[in-house]
Parts: C-alpha cells; structure tokens; sequence
C-alpha cells in the first residue's frame, strides 16, 4: 500500500505494542512503525523548527496545526486488518508488561516452554516471551532481584521468575512520565541506575566493581554485580 493511500485519512487511536507504535486510520488502514535503536517521532506545531534534518524523516503526518514526523525509523509500513493479524513480529507478540490487565500467567508458560538453557537475560529481551523490555530494566530489574544475567532459566525458580517479571514491569511503570526534562528512577536510586552504565565503579549496595560484558544471543552488553547476582557457575 503507497503511502499516498493515507492522504484524507483520519487518526482514530494510536497503541504501543511493546516497541511497536499502531497508529490506526480511518478504514481500517494501520501505520505500523517500530523504532530499533535509531527511530524516533517528533510531535511540532505548525511552523515550528524540526530538531533533526528534514532528510531523516521517513514519515510526517499532518494533523490541523500539528505535525507527528517520524524520523530514521528502520520500519515503517501500511497495513490492513488481515495483514496485521498475520504479521509475524506483531502476532508472535508476549504480553506488554505495561498493559493492563497484565497476564503474568502467560509469561510464566512462555518462559518456561522456551530452550532451559536459556539465560534468564534473555529471557527478559525476549518479545515473544514478555513483550517490553529493554536493556536498561533488564539489567537493573536483574539487580534488584539478585539474579545474575546468565543465570539459565531452568534454574531460575518460578517465585523468583515471577518477581523478576513484576519487577521489571513495575520499574518500567514508575517511569511513565513526560519524556522532557525528567529522569529515571530505580526503586531507591532516583535519577541513577543501580548498575546499568556504571561498569568499573563501586556497587551502590556492596562497593564491588560493577561488570560489563556482552552475553546471551544477540551479545546485548549486560552490567550486574558480581557478588549481588552471583554466578550460576
């Protein structure tokens, strides 16, 4: 479908599914976008000065006196309601740890049906298991748990695997507010991560040297401590 197809077209709702964004037209056409490590969307009025170059937008939506442009996002596509269903990113999709109601039950029979070698690192990364989750609440939702990042999700017991969970969701949940101006609060550690970006300096718990290191399927760089979150081996 060309992206000419959504001239006249009205927004009816806009959704978050995990990292993707459903912005839902009139007749029943979807924009599907999803930003990986280089997308964005900018919300300007009319008139005003975009804060990245007009040759880096894939997209610009004009809605009255406001544009939403969408700049360097690796995907962008039109889709209709069948196509949307089939998607195979979008369908195979785990729970959103940030809507409600939240079906925790489900996370628990995905993790646990998925390889038992797995680290629970992974797991958490994992949109087909809990859809949500980035790199930043991984690591310290791992470190509030006390749960080292490769650690295998076999030996990861269901009370622990469930707090984990709830953990990252409720973090993730306690920085739902305006992006302008604000920063991140770590359950005790308002505007400073526990452990994420802070390899080499002292843990805020027990003064040891905080870790960095790539691990798990997509060598994703994983920061705990070492005598917090023990080594599974």
């Amino acid at each position: 479908m060309p992206p000419g197809a959504l001239v006249g077209r009205t927004v009816e709702s806009v959704e978050a599914r995990a990292k993707h964004l459903m912005v839902r037209m009139s007749g029943g056409v979807t924009l599907h976008t999803h930003m990986m490590m280089t997308g964005s969307w900018h919300v300007y009025e009319r008139g005003a000065r975009w804060r990245k170059p007009a040759w880096q937008a894939r997209l610009v939506i004009e809605c009255g006196d406001h544009h939403a442009v969408c700049f360097d996002a690796p995907v962008v596509e039109l889709l209709d309601d069948h196509l949307e269903r089939e998607h195979p990113s979008l369908s195979s999709l785990g729970p959103d740890v940030l809507v409600d109601p939240f079906d925790l039950d489900e996370v628990m029979g995905r993790a646990r049906r998925t390889d038992p070698t797995t680290e629970a690192g992974d797991v958490l990364l994992d949109q087909g298991i809990v859809s949500g989750i980035g790199n930043i609440y991984r690591c310290e939702s791992l470190f509030i748990e006390r749960v080292h990042p490769q650690t295998p999700i076999s030996a990861v017991d269901d009370a622990t695997l469930r707090s984990l969970v709830l953990t990252a969701s409720r973090v993730m949940r306690a920085n739902l507010v305006p992006a302008q101006g604000f920063s991140r609060t770590f359950e005790g550690q308002p505007g400073k991560a526990w452990v994420y970006g802070r390899a080499g300096r002292p843990c805020l718990r027990c003064r040891t040297l905080i870790v960095a290191e790539r691990t798990g399927r997509d060598a994703r760089t994983a920061y705990w401590c070492p005598k917090c979150q023990r080594s599974p081996q």
